[in-house]
């Protein structure tokens, strides 16, 4: 991309911004799409399990907390490979960038048969930890053991998605997710209601549905090691290698997992119509977490490609058009929650209180997309340039302030009467996306004014981050 880096210095910024434009919008259109699809899983089991009741939705609620905790924590699978392929790609290397992605799924599989297991012998006493009504808890139970097993292909998935994603492949993992959340809403409607398996039936649909996605994009990926004459056989040093490098990933996923499970946990103490409320407002905010996650996606295959040709002016221009994007899109989705918050809970379940707790938790949730925009779109270039081990000393940093203020309004609403419990989950949204995720824009906002995110010799930090140099 030389004629890029010359074109920084063009009369017409307006060609530059539009060339930008394009390439943002090739990568994350086809993102977009297939990211609004993963949410569908769940939004498809909650729509179905709310209308079998409040205690099921709320089982539903805790078990895929719990489920997605244990596939977020290993999101490094999805994002260090984009990273090292793009860089790879882009500096020329492709046989290394899908050996790359090989290696990270020969790890996504062992981690998802070690998690399964665990979630498997342990869901009682897991979901137990957090003191749901005894109503929720053989609801709870029931989906966490139907669905674990679909955390090996889940993780699979993550893998080979971040291998497409950095050879600039959006539209197959797009096909996939799209295919997979149709066949999982009919796996539902059989299993949930035609063989009346309640929730477990909710559970077992998207188990099977992960791993037939996991299969289809393994296939794909092979095809790439094929015609680059990748080895696909596993190696267990570069394995240990793929797990060093997306270490710090993990370490600023775990601050992220954590964040999340302490607001569930304080959520469960308000009360059970709190925390059914919950899962609603927790699956529109995905819907609009992943949408601004497409344009984060595109940012991190861009910037990663724009590092692997040494092109640091366009990788700057790639950072300012891609915010402005993210505040924009944030705006928008924010608008659409808020005007849609009176409507939107009713698709969950007809409980009339669930639905006006809801209302509350829907309205700070829109109000704060335009700040979630900014912090995806950091995240997503950050994450690019291989930044790894800021963002896990950022992500620890977030929760400095923010579990102790959720500590007390988890103590201050606890138990809550009804009419409380309404006030309890704003209060908890409040400090979700203002204190963690205005902690998150924070750090990652002022790390970007510099240079040391892309990986100069000066920053301390990131002395280990040159994939380029290292393979050479």
């Amino acid at each position: 991309m030389d004629s890029e880096s010359k074109d920084l210095t063009n009369p017409q910024p307006s060609l530059e911004g539009s060339r930008l434009n394009r390439e943002i919008l090739a990568l994350a259109v086809p993102a977009l799409i297939a990211l609004i699809a993963e949410p569908l899983l769940v939004t498809i089991d909650s729509a179905m399990v709310g209308h079998l009741g409040t205690p099921q939705l709320a089982g539903l609620a805790l078990s895929s907390a719990i489920l997605m905790t244990a596939v977020g924590v290993f999101i490094f699978l999805a994002y260090s490979t984009t990273a090292l392929t793009s860089r790879a790609m882009g500096a020329g290397r492709a046989d290394e960038g899908i050996k790359a992605g090989i290696d990270a799924m020969w790890l996504a599989a062992i981690l998802g048969t070690v998690t399964a297991l665990i979630l498997m012998v342990g869901a009682e006493p897991i979901i137990l930890f957090f003191n749901p009504d005894p109503e929720v808890l053989p609801h709870a139970l029931a989906y966490l053991s139907w669905a674990s097993p679909g955390l090996i292909g889940m993780l699979v998935v993550l893998a080979a998605t971040g291998t497409l994603r950095g050879v600039l492949d959006t539209k197959t993992p797009m096909h996939v997710a799209t295919g997979g959340s149709a066949l999982n809403a009919v796996l539902n409607a059989i299993f949930i209601y035609g063989l009346n398996m309640g929730v477990a039936g909710s559970g077992l649909g998207t188990a099977i549905a992960q791993t037939l996605m996991a299969l289809v994009l393994a296939g794909v990926v092979l095809a790439h090691a094929r015609r680059y004459r990748v080895s696909v056989r596993p190696s267990f040093s570069a394995i240990l290698g793929a797990t060093a490098t997306g270490f710090p990933l993990f370490v600023r996923t775990i601050t992220l997992r954590i964040a999340l499970l302490a607001t569930v946990a304080a959520v469960t103490r308000v009360g059970a119509v709190a925390l059914a409320a919950y899962q609603v407002v927790n699956t529109v905010w995905n819907f609009a977490a992943y949408a601004l996650d497409a344009l984060a996606i595109a940012a991190q295959a861009l910037v990663g490609h724009s590092l692997g040709q040494g092109n640091a002016g366009h990788t700057h221009a790639l950072l300012r058009r891609i915010i402005w994007w993210g505040l924009g899109s944030g705006a928008v989705i924010g608008t659409v929650i808020m005007v849609a918050s009176p409507l939107l809970p009713s698709i969950f379940g007809a409980d009339p209180d669930m639905r006006h707790v809801a209302t509350m938790g829907l309205l700070v949730a829109g109000a704060f997309q335009v700040l979630a925009g900014f912090v995806f779109m950091m995240d997503g270039v950050l994450i690019g340039a291989g930044d790894n081990r800021f963002l896990a000393w950022s992500g620890v940093l977030t929760l400095v302030p923010y579990l102790p203020v959720l500590w007390w309004i988890g103590t201050r609403y606890a138990d809550s009467a009804l009419d409380q419990q309404g006030w309890g989950l704003l209060w908890v949204w409040v400090a979700f996306a203002a204190v963690f995720m205005g902690m998150r824009a924070l750090t990652t906002g002022v790390r970007a004014r510099g240079t040391a995110w892309m990986g100069l010799d000066s920053d301390p930090l990131n002395s280990d981050r040159s994939v380029r140099d290292s393979t050479h």
